[in-house]
């Protein structure tokens, strides 16, 4: 009785439980949420934690906290690696969701990376269900990516999809309905934020913070050699006597820095086509290869790809929104939710 009176109260709920983003799509009503996937803990001598922030909020105080405050990302390289803080970060964001209530008990559908192990598999169910959840069912992102680009997955056409997230790059070949080959590699938008600090560190003997790391990323990255130069002021640490210091960084420095990074993504993409069936290699060569995530946006990625590769590689519609999207697409049709693994 009480469980079917939580299902008519409730909203069922599609999640793209990202390393960097978590965002949360309802039925109807579109995404949510669109927050960090960060959580804010207060530690205290006698063992206990509590969490005193989660999401934007969280993601703010990072390199501001004190000592008695960990900032945790609970969700690495695409895997829960923290199960009780993802729990209570699930929580949050379905107590948000339905207006702060905890009267809910929703059907959720949630985007995983490919090849999680059952281990891996059983713990974001579990996490969901203890923040919640009457029903849970997994859908693999490179297969939400492709459904949130609006491509018909069902159709017995080969579509080449990579999707460069946070934690995890997901390469997938879809037809009828699911991956005839596919590859996930935790190398993404993680990696480049680390490269850059990296090279930074390097030639420039300047400590700077991965939330730093990333502006830069999203303001100057550029795949390719460019003349015409983008510049950015950035403030770091001196490595030899810890002070602060402001220096330039071009988008050729950042070029430089995030090229072996790239060039390990395209290498998986290779791989993924070589393992392709031969029947799929002439829809590969007709479709190209869609891009999707965030990964998608650093400049010229796509004209990199199709020089390295000898195909057309294109961006996807808002492609930091492809997962979350075809996730909800997914929810909203309830044939083929029955089709996924329901648990």
């Amino acid at each position: 009785m009480f469980k079917y009176l939580y299902g008519v109260f409730s909203y069922d709920m599609a999640i793209d439980l990202g390393t960097a983003n978590t965002l949360i799509s309802v039925k109807n009503r579109g995404i949510v949420i669109n927050e960090p996937s960060v959580v804010a803990v207060k530690k205290y001598l006698n063992s206990s934690n509590k969490i005193v922030s989660i999401g934007k909020k969280a993601k703010e105080m990072i390199g501001k906290n004190p000592d008695n405050i960990e900032i945790i990302r609970p969700i690495k390289d695409g895997v829960i690696s923290d199960f009780e803080i993802t729990k209570e970060m699930i929580k949050y964001f379905i107590y948000k969701t339905h207006y702060r209530t905890y009267f809910v008990s929703p059907r959720i559908i949630i985007s995983i990376p490919y090849g999680l192990t059952a281990l891996e598999k059983t713990s974001v169910i579990e996490a969901s269900k203890e923040a919640g959840a009457r029903e849970v069912y997994l859908i693999e992102e490179p297969i939400a990516a492709a459904i949130g680009a609006d491509i018909d997955i069902s159709r017995a056409e080969g579509h080449l999809i990579v999707d460069i997230g946070g934690g995890t790059t997901e390469i997938g070949v879809i037809s009828l309905g699911g991956l005839v080959a596919s590859k996930s590699i935790r190398i993404a938008g993680d990696r480049l934020d680390s490269a850059i600090a990296d090279f930074i560190k390097e030639k420039f003997n300047i400590e700077i913070s991965i939330n730093i790391a990333e502006s830069i990323k999203i303001a100057i990255s550029n795949a390719l050699f460019e003349y015409e130069k983008k510049s950015i002021k950035v403030t770091g640490k001196s490595i030899f006597n810890q002070t602060p210091s402001t220096i330039t960084i071009t988008s050729q420095d950042i070029y430089q820095a995030i090229t072996p990074v790239l060039q390990d993504i395209i290498d998986a993409i290779k791989r993924v086509i070589e393992h392709s069936p031969l029947d799929i290699a002439s829809d590969i060569i007709d479709n190209g290869i869609l891009l999707t995530g965030g990964g998608a946006l650093i400049k010229n990625l796509d004209r990199l790809i199709s020089q390295r590769l000898k195909l057309k590689a294109n961006i996807a519609y808002m492609p930091l929104l492809s997962v979350a999207r075809g996730t909800a697409k997914a929810l909203e049709n309830i044939e083929y939710l029955k089709e996924l693994e329901r648990y």
